[in-house]
């Protein structure tokens, strides 16, 4: 029975987030943990009348407040690339690798002896965990393709398939065909290709390679996507006893409402979440 798109695009959610989706605070709690007492040292330089001076004596005495230096700036790094009209620097926060003097230079140019000598901040353990968190926010992108893959594993799992027996995650095509002893070339340009699905269910008859993802929002990655499915659905229907399926779902395809319905023209095993909802995975893996 064919289905209608717009009905089934009709039932796409708004959000799967849940309450550990907007800020992982245990992590952004644990990163400051380990430079708290780094940081402390550093609170030392607030207000100070002779900044540079007193940065000096706390660097040859605790050369380990460097470490906390990128975090100051929003930077998730251990070196950090600075250019100016003397030329180009790489600091490195983890082994001192230029003079002191120079690492005072950097922070007077990036106004972090400004932030502190000037009252800017009171605390620079609770600015970092300020700064921990904005960062944390941006993984917001991430930790929404994960809450997806979880929901499509549990569906899985309630179909009846067990872990690394019946059901496998993120396999390589080439791991595929050497698990399972096909040949994947129609979908990997003879091997030139490097794909790794979602998950792969392996059944008596079929094994079913699964793409799973989530859109909040809209953007040309959707229709790039979409396209990319389409085509791996038409080379994946060349070979026998295997079938792609994809799993989707998320109020940004309606922004890119064509691309997805070409792809789902073209594809009759693409679902979302009230698919498996309905049962689904009980109907798709015999």
């Amino acid at each position: 029975m064919s289905r209608d798109f717009n009905k089934w695009l009709s039932t796409f959610r708004i959000s799967i987030a849940d309450y550990k989706y907007y800020i992982d605070f245990e992590k952004v709690h644990n990163n400051i943990n380990n430079i708290k007492t780094e940081l402390n040292i550093l609170n030392s330089l607030i207000g100070s009348k002779n900044i540079e001076n007193e940065f000096e004596i706390l660097v040859k005495r605790y050369p380990e407040i460097l470490k906390c230096i990128p975090i100051l700036l929003a930077v998730r790094a251990n070196e950090i690339n600075a250019i100016d009209e003397d030329g180009e620097y790489v600091y490195s926060f983890k082994k001192i690798n230029y003079s002191t003097e120079q690492y005072k230079v950097f922070m007077n140019k990036t106004g972090l002896f400004d932030l502190l000598q000037n009252h800017i901040i009171s605390n620079l353990v609770d600015y970092a965990t300020g700064v921990e968190t904005g960062m944390d926010s941006n993984g917001r992108k991430n930790r929404g393709g994960h809450l997806m893959e979880n929901l499509v594993e549990r569906h899985i799992k309630k179909a009846g398939f067990i872990k690394d027996k019946t059901y496998f995650k993120e396999l390589k095509i080439h791991q595929i065909e050497k698990m399972f002893n096909i040949d994947l070339s129609a979908i990997s340009n003879n091997g030139k290709t490097v794909k790794r699905f979602d998950f792969v269910v392996k059944t008596k008859e079929m094994i079913y390679a699964i793409e799973t993802n989530f859109y909040s929002g809209g953007g040309s990655k959707l229709n790039e996507t979409a396209r990319s499915y389409k085509q791996i659905a038409q080379e994946a229907d060349k070979i026998n006893g295997f079938t792609f399926v994809w799993v989707t779902d998320g109020i940004g395809w309606k922004d890119a409402r064509n691309n997805l319905e070409e792809t789902f023209d073209a594809l009759d095993t693409i679902y979302n979440i009230k698919d498996m909802e309905d049962g689904i995975m009980n109907i798709l893996f015999v």
